[in-house]
This record gives structure tokens, sequence and C-alpha cells, in this order.
């Protein structure tokens, strides 16, 4: 399993969510939009936050992928 790839699709999946919460709060005003602010409130935290796990995720690996590289080159 690729966690580059992974955590990559964890980062577009949390943009989305995002997104799709922005784009109901900005109906917010319509007459028949049935939206809560608190619960978007809510929903945007949480994408932010798997935005940001998913990007230390790759930070990881990367670092990791660099440490392999480096005892590699040791040999």
């Amino acid at each position: 399993m690729d966690p580059i790839a992974t955590a990559s699709y964890g980062m577009f999946a949390a943009t989305r969510r995002f997104e799709a919460s922005a784009q109901r709060v900005a109906t917010m005003g319509a007459p028949d939009a049935q939206v809560s602010y608190e619960k978007e409130a809510v929903e945007q935290i949480s994408a932010k936050h798997q935005f940001k796990a998913n990007l230390a995720t790759i930070e990881t690996a990367r670092e990791m992928w660099d440490a392999l590289l480096k005892i590699q080159e040791r040999r």
C-alpha cells in the first residue's frame, strides 16, 4: 500500500468536503435553504483537520523515504 497515494486521496476528499460545506453556507440566504451554520462550521473544521492529518502522513512518509535513501547511500 502506498501511503502517499492514500494520503493524497484523503487530502482530495477533505478538500471536497470543505468545498461542499462552503457551497451550502453560500446558499444560507436563499429562502428555501435549510442550512445549519453550526453543523457546517463543524464540518469545515473537521475537513481542515482531515487535510492536515493526511498532509502529516505524506511528510512522514517522505522523511522515512529520505532516511532509507541515506542508509542505502552509506552501504
